[in-house]
């Protein structure tokens, strides 16, 4: 970015104060009825997305699972010590465990997409009707650029959990991955729509820069709240919005704060 198109008088204010404020503003909005009834389009989304996938490849998953699981020294060793003790045989429940563990995130990531590119844009057109007022749309080709984003992010974060998943096994893996994962697809792809709209792209990339640290703090508690299924259903809403509040303001502050040369 060219440097000398900006001089910025003071930093805008960041931290836990300015990523607290952008959950609490979410909450209030996610209790409007426009926003209550966005819920059900990702929702419908990724369920559609699960009974597919789970329809359309359980057999041929499970089937080269076993035979992956085959091969695997480790499971093969406690397979046999537990049903040499007269206990169930490990490989009938971790089988079908991989398997949901596969197909459900992958849904859950067709979900987050169609919120992004979806959702999003009546995120951000109920959110400058009211406290964002007079915050101007300097954003070009938002749509493309946005589902751009949302597609290769949403397939680098499912081959990325695939591939990963054998390291399930090694603690604590199984609850870094995971969290790891959601928090880089909350960051990477809702940053991008909560700002494309609006700031031009010397802003944009000004405020990924200044607020680094505090979109990805805010991905990463998604992804803790992730972790709880029942959060599922609210989640790719509530993320828009946690984005765009904190994206509108963060611009906003930067417009009042900053000289922009002719």
């Amino acid at each position: 970015m060219n440097q000398s198109n900006f001089a910025v008088r003071n930093r805008p204010s960041s931290g836990m104060a300015t990523v607290g404020q952008a959950f609490k503003r979410a909450l209030v909005s996610q209790c409007h009825p426009k926003m209550l009834l966005a819920l059900f389009l990702p929702f419908i989304i990724a369920l559609l997305g699960a009974i597919i996938l789970l329809w359309a490849f359980w057999d041929p998953l499970t089937s080269w699972l076993n035979v992956q699981a085959s091969e695997w020294g480790f499971v093969n060793q406690l397979d046999q010590w537990m049903l040499a003790i007269g206990l169930f045989s490990i490989k009938l429940y971790l089988v079908p465990l991989l398997a949901v563990g596969i197909l459900l995130p992958i849904s859950g990531i067709l979900g987050l997409v169609i919120a992004a590119v979806f959702v999003m844009p009546v995120v951000l057109r109920h959110l400058e009707k009211g406290e964002y007022q007079g915050i101007s749309r300097q954003g070009r080709f938002a749509t493309p650029v946005g589902a751009w984003n949302a597609a290769w992010v949403g397939v680098l974060f499912a081959v990325g959990w695939v591939l990963t998943m054998p390291l399930w096994l090694i603690p604590p893996f199984a609850i870094l991955l995971p969290i790891f994962w959601w928090t880089f697809a909350f960051t990477r792809m809702l940053r991008v729509d909560a700002t494309i709209e609006h700031a031009s792209t010397q802003e944009r990339r000004l405020l990924w820069r200044m607020h680094n640290r505090q979109w990805w703090l805010i991905g990463f508690i998604l992804a803790l709240i992730n972790l709880f299924p029942p959060a599922w259903l609210f989640l790719p809403v509530f993320s828009a919005l946690v984005f765009a509040h904190f994206g509108l303001e963060s611009l906003r502050r930067l417009r009042e704060q900053t000289v922009i040369e002719a």
